[in-house]
């Protein structure tokens, strides 16, 4: 006798995705990050000078994955290592698995589904989000932000741990001034839409 298996059917999505459900489908966990930076960036929440990021107002209320980013940079740190440590944070990991669970990613390989690539092209001709959460920081129109976040996305991943690793150990050995050159920026833009897919990382 022969036994099935049979996947289980999946969630029915939402008729509404947020702004970071519909960034992790344009552009996986990156761009869930790279909203993340200039959401807060331009909220005034962090600072954000060369290739180092400050939280300012840590009790700033918002998505988890934006409050997630401001516990990682209380002192200041490196751009390019807050962007690997969110990158694999349960909270940047949530969303992929539920948008899985949702039928608007693939499983395998974390692509999205057709389904998705339709929500991500509705959410798109609505124009209510910011070009930067479709296209990336090159969307941007601050230049100074455009580079801090563009150059902390590109990191390799294994370079990416080793910094979150010695910014962790600079936190333990003592207060981390928030050094770094240029200034700060703001990039336009606001959250929530309906619908959501598109490119993943």
């Amino acid at each position: 006798m022969r036994t099935l298996f049979r996947r289980p059917p999946a969630t029915t999505a939402p008729q509404t995705l947020d702004v970071y459900d519909i960034a992790h489908l344009a552009g996986g966990p990156r761009r869930v990050v790279e909203v993340a930076l200039v959401t807060l960036s331009e909220r005034g929440a962090v600072t954000l000078r060369a290739t180092r990021v400050r939280a300012v107002d840590q009790q700033a209320r918002g998505h988890r994955v934006e409050r997630a980013l401001l516990a990682l940079c209380p002192r200041g740190r490196s751009t390019a290592a807050v962007f690997a440590a969110l990158r694999a944070a349960p909270e940047v990991e949530e969303i992929g698995s539920r948008l899985v669970a949702y039928g608007l990613v693939a499983r395998s390989g974390r692509r999205p589904t057709a389904t998705g690539r339709r929500s991500l092209e509705k959410a798109r001709q609505e124009g209510v989000l910011p070009h930067y959460v479709f296209e990336g920081p090159a969307a941007l129109p601050d230049r100074r932000v455009r580079q801090a976040v563009g150059e902390a996305s590109t990191v390799p991943s294994g370079l990416g741990k080793r910094l979150v690793r010695m910014a962790k150990a600079v936190d333990d050995s003592g207060p981390d001034a928030d050094h770094g050159t240029g200034g700060g920026g703001h990039a336009g833009g606001h959250h929530s839409c309906g619908g959501g897919g598109g490119g993943s990382d």
